[in-house]
């Protein structure tokens, strides 16, 4: 009796098991497949000459593309947004870097305090500090310019650069440190030539975060920009949402041109970061 009911509770198990595995790749097919035809639907719509009430478009055609260009300007706007981003990214990692070398390694008054002012524009959606933080831009002439985009977008990415490159530079071993400066090595030569070539890995991949996250932010960008500083994500907002008749396409094919944008970007970055290279690095320092 007792290997009979033992049988049929493994039996059960299984089961479950079974059925939550089925279930979760259900979920999954059915969120990616959702999401391909989101895609696609934008995609398509941006080559339509018509699609209304069928399967398909009735014909396929660039001038969309050519339209928005034109109609948004978005020489201009992409420009903008290189602009922004690479600024973002260099400044982030400029400041965030030695930053959490300085966290990482120095014990002072106040420290927990301060990781949680780090943590907070991270926890605290943007939308609730960026009114306030937009009135001071406003105040001080920086609201409407391209520098008061950047220094909007690195109040979220320094702190973000430096939560990330924290656990990095506690993984090396400070007796490196110690032997560089036993042969004559400053401050400055040891931050170039023994830390930054161990930090690269974790450099690139905050740094990659913070160009994606650069590209998507809306809330900040839309709060302190002004008419010759917005950026793609906030020219499409307001493509979408400005006042006068768009064509439904022309607004699909400048949607299509920021995924393109977010994606060649994306690779671009995953080629200089491996992110199975960031696990083997520090799996190495843990040894």
């Amino acid at each position: 009796m007792t290997i009979l009911s033992d049988s049929r509770s493994l039996t059960a198990r299984d089961v479950g098991a079974k059925l939550w595995v089925i279930s979760i790749w259900t979920l999954l097919i059915f969120f990616v497949i959702n999401l391909f035809g989101i895609i696609g639907a934008v995609v398509t719509s941006s080559f339509a000459t018509r699609w209304l009430r069928s399967w398909m478009p009735s014909g396929f055609t660039t001038d969309w593309y050519v339209s928005a260009w034109s109609e948004f300007q978005l020489g201009d706007v992409l420009m903008t947004t290189f602009q922004v981003v690479g600024a973002v990214v260099v400044l982030s990692g400029v400041i965030g870097v030695p930053a959490a070398y300085a966290m990482a390694r120095r014990e002072f008054p106040g420290k927990k305090a301060t990781m949680l002012v780090f943590l907070l524009p991270l926890l605290v959606p943007p939308i609730t500090y960026g009114i306030p933080l937009a009135t001071v831009l406003y105040q001080t002439g920086f609201g409407g310019t391209l520098t008061g985009v950047i220094l909007a977008n690195l109040v979220p990415t320094v702190p973000f650069v430096i939560l990330v490159m924290i656990p990095f530079i506690e993984q090396i071993d400070p007796r490196i440190e110690s032997a560089a400066r036993v042969f004559g090595a400053g401050t400055f030569r040891l931050f170039i030539h023994v830390l930054l070539p161990l930090l690269t890995p974790g450099v690139l991949a905050a740094l990659l975060l913070v160009l994606v996250r650069t590209i998507a932010m809306f809330e900040l960008t839309f709060l302190t920009s002004g008419p010759t500083s917005q950026t793609l994500v906030v020219a499409l907002y307001y493509s979408v949402f400005a006042a006068g008749v768009r064509a439904v396409q022309s607004i699909d094919a400048m949607a299509v041109i920021y995924m393109s944008l977010t994606l060649i970007w994306l690779i671009i970055a995953l080629r200089f970061v491996n992110p199975t290279q960031i696990v083997t690095r520090g799996k190495q320092a843990r040894d």
